[in-house]
């Protein structure tokens, strides 16, 4: 019987749980007075955690650290001043799709959505360099404070100049490769949906310190498994000692306890040959009602331990003895041991029309039969394994899909669609959005508008990828290819053009586009950020504050980011009283960009008429002081529901 406290409560417990639920990083193990582990608070990684600059004070816990750590947090919380940049021409049904391809620095593209995204991206898989001494890493330096950052992400655009060799002669070997996907898994642990699920592909040279680190960003309880994946069934011949012929799959979860994290697979092949029976109800099988486990006992499960009634001429079971039923079965093993039945009476008085027994020599064994179909005509699904064997899924059906889809090897090594698809299926819902920041050739892509097109789904995706140079004389460069991001841009158009060509299940919307989108300094002129630094010889520079190479899409473009809007909303252009206004999904925002000077009241009642949620305006377009003024008047006047900002 347990005690009553007889004490007040421990407020400190309580207050390290709620530190935990904010902050799981922050809480680790240490050991009490009496020598015991308890659960205690890392105050240095709490402080760095609520800081702007990187704070000292270590001390002995159980962690994983390195040099660089401090800094890869930094990273993560540290505000950039760049956008993403539409681009319609390298886009395939720009105005209608719902997929995004962004093209640049994943850390940065990772910080950019986190307004629009965050806790909506139900399935994020990466496959990222690997740190076997002959990749390359993101070299990031963000050891300054969060102002000086601010200040140099907004005038130095870095991309595609921050990958460098990761050699074994690096002495921060590990380190430096640790740094990189800190701050870029905490990052993506934010965007994940309550039920999302992260797949990470690795080899076995990080694979214990990625599960380190992952475990300290979503919690050890949330790591699932690591599932081995053949991909090589001759093994790899230059290995020392052993031929390896896998690669392991990290599998976390934002939350254990939900059961909509993983998705079971449908049963096929040689699973669906046991369902050898059949009735009205079609294919089934039969499984014993008996646990064969002597664990499960009368002792131990005296609820599962009674008897059941067997119809001597059908085979009907029953609860209860009567004239129809009457003879006896306990559910004990041939040689007496007495065991259980693996259903409560409460479950086979619901579903006892389940239930059959068949003669085996003098005795009855009770069986229930398990259907192929579900309800809904589904066949019915089996937990995901965690050895993956399947032929189609090795390196050789990676680049047999890309040759045939290019006519050449134009990537190394890359995923088997296959295996990308099984992944989809596993880790995602009809309608979630699927995330690579990783994406290389883009398989994860194909795979989504595959498994749509299989089973009727209308899954998105967003691919994140550095445009990084692929070698001159390499077959891609050859084909007009000249980086990742445009081998996986043109893999998208030709896969989705491919996959269409064969039957598709009709509830699928035949999304086959992407949006393309590019990162790049903010389209903010500098003194935006810095106006204490705005030399008075430049001060028109002031009043009208945006970079003139900037177009009014690629400024609705970063509002969008600034408001947290969704990037794949449908987007349409209106003439009201002469101005060019973009709606976005029909009322959500409406701007307009007008740099003339020409916006009067007459065109802000006309606009405030449509009632949009929100509506920006850029700040060189009032045709006077008394407009921009009013401009907030008139909408509490005529949409007082509507949030008006400037730009």
């Amino acid at each position: 019987m347990a005690k009553l406290k007889m004490h007040s409560p421990n407020l400190t417990r309580d207050n390290v749980a709620r530190i935990r639920d904010l902050f799981p990083g922050c809480v680790t193990e240490t050991a009490s007075e009496d020598g015991s582990v308890k659960l205690a608070v890392d105050f240095d990684q709490l402080r760095q955690e609520l800081a702007e600059s990187i704070v000292e004070g270590p001390q002995e816990r159980y962690h994983l650290n390195w040099p660089g750590k401090r800094e890869a947090l930094l990273a993560a919380n540290a505000p950039i001043a760049k956008t993403l940049r539409p681009c319609r021409e390298e886009s395939v049904e720009f105005d209608a799709t719902k997929n995004i391809y962004i093209e640049g620095d994943n850390l940065d593209a990772l910080k950019l959505l986190q307004e629009n995204y965050l806790g909506k991206v139900k399935m994020i898989y990466i496959d990222p360099p690997y740190n076997t001494g002959n990749d390359f890493i993101y070299e990031d330096d963000f050891a300054e404070g969060a102002g000086d950052y601010l200040r140099r992400s907004n005038q130095k655009d870095e991309e595609g100049n921050r990958l460098v060799a990761n050699t074994a002669a690096n002495g921060r070997f590990h380190s430096d490769w640790l740094t990189m996907m800190y701050s870029r898994i905490r990052l993506a642990n934010r965007l994940l949906t309550d039920d999302g699920v992260l797949f990470v592909s690795i080899d076995d040279n990080e694979a214990h310190n990625l599960i380190s680190i992952c475990s300290e960003i979503f919690g050890s309880e949330n790591f699932v498994a690591q599932l081995a994946v053949q991909l090589n069934p001759r093994g790899r011949h230059l290995d020392r000692f052993v031929a390896k012929t896998h690669e392991v799959i990290l599998v976390f979860v934002k939350d254990g306890l939900n059961v909509a994290s993983i998705q079971g697979l449908e049963k096929e092949g040689r699973m669906v040959e046991e369902y050898n029976k059949k009735d009205d109800k079609g294919p089934y099988r039969l499984l014993g009602l008996r646990n064969r486990n002597q664990a499960f006992n009368p002792t131990t499960r005296p609820k599962l331990y009674y008897p059941l009634y067997v119809n001597n001429t059908t085979g009907g079971v029953s609860l209860f003895r009567d004239d129809a039923h009457q003879a006896e079965v306990w559910p004990d093993a041939p040689n007496g041991v007495k065991t259980c039945w693996t259903w409560g009476k409460e479950k086979v008085g619901k579903e006892g029309a389940l239930l059959c027994a068949e003669r085996t020599g003098d005795e009855w064994r009770i069986y229930r039969k398990d259907y192929l179909h579900s309800d809904d005509g589904k066949v019915v699904k089996t937990l995901v394994k965690s050895l993956w064997t399947d032929k189609e899924i090795t390196n050789d059906y990676g680049r047999k899909a890309i040759k045939d889809l290019f006519g050449a090897s134009v990537m190394d090594f890359p995923k088997s669609p296959e295996l990308m698809a099984k992944l989809v299926r596993v880790g995602s819902h009809s309608n979630s959005i699927i995330m690579d920041f990783f994406s290389g050739s883009a398989s994860t892509a194909e795979a989504v508008m595959a498994v749509n097109a299989d089973d009727g789904g209308n899954r998105r995706f967003i691919m994140i990828q550095l445009p990084e140079l692929v070698s001159a004389d390499s077959s891609a460069s050859n084909a007009g290819l000249p980086s990742i991001a445009d081998i996986g841009k043109e893999r998208i158009r030709r896969a989705g053009k491919k996959i269409l060509e064969r039957e598709v299940n009709d509830a699928w919307n035949q999304d086959i586009g992407f949006r393309a989108l590019k990162i790049d300094t903010s389209n903010m002129a500098d003194v935006y950020y810095v106006p204490d630094l705005l030399d008075k010889a430049k001060f028109d520079l002031f009043v009208d504050n945006i970079k003139p190479d900037r177009t009014p899409e690629d400024l609705l473009f970063q509002v969008m980011l600034d408001w947290g809007v969704d990037l794949a909303l449908p987007i349409t252009n209106q003439s009201i009283r002469g101005q060019d206004v973009f709606f976005v999904d029909g009322n959500v925002l409406a701007a307009c960009f007008d740099a003339t000077g020409s916006i009067d009241e007459d065109f802000v009642k006309e606009l405030a008429k449509q009632q949009p949620l929100r509506v920006v305006f850029r700040d060189a377009g009032y045709k006077d002081s008394s407009v921009k003024i009013n401009v907030e008047q008139i909408f509490k006047l005529l949409s007082p529901a509507t949030e008006v900002k400037c730009i």
